[in-house]
C-alpha cells in the first residue's frame, strides 16, 4: 500500500474573470472548487492510475468534511485525523483572462496539537517495508519544522521506501535517511548549493551530490526543457515535455510524482516510470483539474 501525508489540506476556490482589478467590485465568469494539498493530489492521480493508496493528514470543520468527502468520491481511501478546533483552509485563486495574471490568497489552516501529531505517528507505525510513504508539501506553523526528519527517523528501522517532494532545508535534512525519490526542479536544485545551474552537466553534477548525501533516485524537473532522472544504479534518463497548451500549473508536479510511482510500481522500470510521470504531469498541466487516466494515456502515447 502507498500512503500519502498532507499536513494542511485545502479547498482550492478558483475564480476566473475577464479582468481583475483591485479596490473595486469584480465579477467572475466561472468558479470551480478543487481538493488541494500535494499529498492529496498524488493520491488522486495514483487512484486514477489504478494504484491502491491511503491518504493521511489533518482536517477540521465543515471544510474538512467537504475535503474528506470529495477525496473519497475520487476513489481515494482516507484515514484523516480530525481536529476538534479550527477549519481546514480555503485557498482563493483569481485568474484574469485579459492580463493572464493569477492572484492567490492561501488560508492558514487549523492549529495541529501535539496529541494529533502523536496519532499520526501511531498510524505510520503500521507501515512495513512492503509499503511506500509519500511526504509532500510545506509544513504548517503549528508543527515542528523538522517533522519530515522526525518521521523518517522513526521509520528508518523499517526500511520503508519514502518519496519526499520538498525544498530547501526541509529536503536537505532527510537525505541522510536515504529517501527512495526526491524531485527538486532545476532552480531548487541550484538553490540547495547556492548556485545557478546553466547546463545539463551542471544539473547532473549537483543531482549526484544529492545522491552522495543519501538520496537514492533524483528526479529533476526543468519546466519546458523536460526532466532528468538519475537512478540509484547511476543510470541517466532524460525526457522531453509533452506537447499541449498549459492551462493549469497546480498539481502538475504532484501528478508527475504519482505517475512515476505508478510506473515504477507496475514495472520496476525507471525509464517507464519517468515516461508515465512525464505524461501525468503534462496531462494535468493541459487540464483545468487533475488529469484523468484517459488524458494521461493519450499523452503517454506521444512521448
Amino acid at each position: 500500500m502507498i500512503y500519502t501525508v498532507t499536513f494542511n489540506p485545502a479547498l482550492d476556490y478558483v475564480i476566473r474573470t475577464e479582468k481583475f482589478a483591485t479596490n473595486q467590485v469584480n465579477r467572475s465568469d466561472t468558479e470551480s472548487i478543487y481538493y488541494g494539498g500535494k499529498g492529496i493530489n498524488v493520491s488522486i492521480i495514483l487512484s486514477r492510475l489504478g494504484i491502491a493508496n491511503l491518504a493521511l493528514g489533518f482536517i477540521a470543520g465543515f471544510t474538512g468534511r467537504e475535503i474528506e468527502q470529495g477525496v473519497k468520491e475520487r476513489g481515494v481511501l482516507t484515514d484523516f485525523i480530525w481536529l476538534k478546533e479550527g477549519l481546514s483552509r480555503i485557498n482563493v485563486k483569481i485568474k484574469s483572462k485579459e492580463n493572464k495574471e493569477e492572484t492567490e490568497v492561501n488560508g492558514q489552516g487549523p492549529e495541529i496539537p501535539n496529541t494529533a501529531l502523536l496519532q499520526l505517528f501511531d498510524k505510520l507505525e503500521r507501515l512495513t517495508g512492503e509499503d511506500m510513504l509519500v511526504l509532500a508539501g510545506s509544513i504548517p506553523k503549528s508543527l515542528p519544522q523538522d517533522i519530515y526528519q522526525q518521521i523518517l527517523e522513526q521509520l528508518a528501522p523499517k526500511k520503508i521506501p519514502v518519496v519526499v517532494d520538498a525544498t530547501g532545508a526541509l529536503l536537505q535534512k532527510v537525505l541522510k535517511y536515504h529517501p527512495f525519490l526526491i524531485k527538486p526542479n532545476n532552480h531548487e536544485l541550484g538553490e540547495l548549493f547556492h548556485t545557478t545551474l546553466e547546463t545539463t552537466d551542471d544539473i547532473l553534477l549537483h543531482a549526484r551530490k544529492l545522491q552522495e548525501m543519501g538520496a537514492r533516485n533524483v528526479l529533476v524537473s526543468m519546466a519546458g526543457n523536460g526532466s532528468i532522472l538519475i537512478t540509484e544504479n547511476q543510470e541517466v534518463h532524460q525526457m522531453g515535455v509533452a506537447k499541449g497548451t498549459v492551462r493549469n500549473s497546480v498539481g502538475a508536479g504532484d501528478s508527475m510524482v504519482a505517475g512515476f510511482i505508478a510506473g515504477y510500481q507496475q514495472t520496476k522500470d525507471y525509464a517507464y516510470a519517468l515516461r508515465l510521470g512525464t505524461a501525468a504531469g503534462g496531462a494535468t498541466a493541459f487540464s483545468d483539474d487533475l488529469a484523468t487516466k484517459e488524458e494521461i494515456e493519450t499523452i503517454l502515447k506521444q512521448l
